[in-house]
């Protein structure tokens, strides 16, 4: 694995952080910002902060990232953090239909045995937190 995947120390992350850089687009209400994916994990992601932006923090966020393969793929999540440059989400109820690509997306850069890994533990804490 790149050292640049790898979380730092004192990060509390359960998941690897996986750098791309993909176009990506954050819509919430009727409003809708382009960005850039930073990173990407099966919890969460980080993108680019648009700049100027009148979002309500208390709503989740609809994600669409632009892969290079044509494709969309698209999420919800809940924005956790604001940095000057950067803003993190937490991705929210993802379905088969989302995984697959996704772990597709992370298996590009970790070995496939890792995201397996992470996939399981991603089961385990949605059938802790659904039960």
């Amino acid at each position: 694995m790149n050292d640049n995947t790898q979380a730092p120390a004192n990060d509390r992350r359960q998941f690897t952080r996986v750098p791309r850089q993909l176009r990506t687009e954050l819509h919430q209400g009727g409003a809708a910002w382009e960005v850039v994916l930073i990173d990407i994990s099966l919890n969460g992601l980080t993108v680019t902060h648009p700049g100027e932006w009148d979002a309500d923090y208390s709503h989740p966020f609809q994600v669409i990232l632009r892969l290079t393969d044509g494709t969309t793929f698209e999420t919800y999540a809940h924005l956790i953090h604001i940095e000057p440059d950067t803003l993190g989400f937490q991705m929210e109820h993802l379905g088969a239909e989302q995984i697959a690509p996704l772990a597709r997306l992370l298996s590009q850069t970790v070995d496939d045995e890792l995201v397996e890994q992470e996939l399981r533990l991603l089961d385990e804490i949605n059938r802790l937190t659904h039960d």
